[in-house]
């Protein structure tokens, strides 16, 4: 600050901008918070995927396709077991039996099951695909039980009605419907680990429920 005096005889006091800094501030809290003295701070931690949600890496390249078609070829094999079955009965007591009126034509069994048996083949492939589980391990032994149902009917409704008339029929009428039973607890099975493997098994199931409407008619009309 300096001192001048007017031609009046006043003085007056002006403050030299050279001389003086600019007035000190004090510093804000965040500059002295414990960010600026801390440990340098961590982003955010990523979430881990969880090891259910993704098909392990085991499962894939040649060795899932070798899955594949072993499933396919299991079923090939299921399906050729019940058309060898049916053959001699199509064309024989089967083609005299009275049926309902809803009975398809022959014709359309056979590209029907062929198109079951790949979508149910698939499914499984997805099952199996999902990492080692007990629920995995389960699905999968439902699937093998009612394939195995889906192998024994043919030969109880061709097979028995050949040889035993009507109560064959209704021996095949009530394995059929464990059949549906068994299919249901495999799409709930599946549902657990892949929903598109249940929903592939969904026009298998409606298939089965139809069979079986055939089923229980044929063995009703037939005394």
């Amino acid at each position: 600050m300096t001192t001048t005096r007017s031609f009046d005889g006043s003085t007056r006091q002006r403050s030299s901008a050279y001389l003086s800094g600019p007035p000190a501030t004090a510093p804000s809290p965040a500059a002295v918070g414990p960010a600026s003295v801390g440990p340098a701070s961590v982003g955010p931690v990523r979430a881990q995927p969880d090891p259910a949600a993704v098909p392990a890496s085991s499962r894939s390249g040649a060795r899932s396709a070798l899955v594949l078609v072993g499933l396919l070829g299991v079923a090939a094999a299921v399906a050729a077991i019940g058309g060898i079955i049916s053959a001699p009965a199509i064309d024989g007591w089967y083609a005299a039996t009275p049926k309902p009126m809803w009975n398809p034509p022959d014709a359309v069994f056979g590209p029907v099951w062929t198109v079951l048996y790949t979508l149910m083949s698939v499914a499984a492939w997805l099952v199996w695909r999902r990492p080692d589980s007990e629920l995995r391990t389960r699905a999968l032994r439902v699937y093998a039980v009612q394939l195995g149902l889906n192998a024994l009917w043919s030969p109880a409704f061709f097979g028995l009605g050949a040889i035993i008339g009507a109560p064959g029929l209704w021996i095949a009428l009530v394995l059929i419907v464990v059949l549906d039973f068994a299919i249901l607890a495999t799409m709930i099975r599946f549902g657990d680990l892949s929903r598109p493997a249940a929903a592939l098994l969904v026009p298998y199931w409606f298939w089965a429920l139809f069979a079986t409407t055939l089923n229980a008619a044929i063995a009703v009309l037939a005394g």
